[in-house]
């Protein structure tokens, strides 16, 4: 257990799973340095909406906001919302990311985070079915009224019960 996973415990029971959620990316060190915080979550975790300020900390040589800290506020959040979504029967990890810069930010952007009850549902039967499943989870940074947008972010998303990603461990190594 992490110690980010293990605050988490604790704050439970003081504050409900979404303000733990905003907070703790919030304050944490790793998801500071990406100049964005998280402004809403959702009772359910199942919505997460995020905000990039332009400032001197994440602006580049040409004026525009930086394309490692567009990938940076949007990297952790689909992976951590779905395994605090899901109960701890299951492991989720990112597998891999795929960033496409579509036009030179200039302005703030806005990046939100969905998982329908469909998309969890399919999610438990396809790893009830396979034991393990890979989905692709993409999200946008766009402006305040979402009508532009300047990056897309591709995320491939593995998600496995518990018990087969134990035993996968256990013949890799033996």
């Amino acid at each position: 257990m992490t110690i980010y996973q293990s605050l988490f415990s604790v704050g439970e029971r003081f504050a409900g799973k979404h303000t733990l959620f905003k907070w703790g990316f919030n304050l944490s060190p790793m998801y500071r340095t990406s100049t964005a915080r998280i402004i809403s979550v959702s009772p359910d975790l199942h919505h997460v909406s995020v905000r990039l300020p332009i400032g001197f900390r994440n602006r580049n040589y040409v004026g525009s906001i930086f394309g490692g800290s567009m990938f940076a506020a949007v990297d952790p959040i689909p992976m951590v919302q779905l395994i605090n979504i899901l109960d701890n029967d299951y492991v989720v990890w990112d597998k891999s990311a795929h960033i496409r810069f579509k036009a030179p930010a200039r302005e703030d952007l806005y990046a939100d985070f969905s998982y329908s009850d469909d998309e969890i549902a399919n999610i438990r039967q396809r790893v009830a079915e396979e034991n393990e499943f890979e989905f692709v989870k993409s999200t946008q940074l766009t402006c305040y009224q979402r009508e532009r947008t300047f990056c897309e972010v591709h995320k491939t998303i593995y998600v496995a019960s518990k018990d087969f990603y134990r035993q996968k461990a256990t013949a890799r190594r033996g």
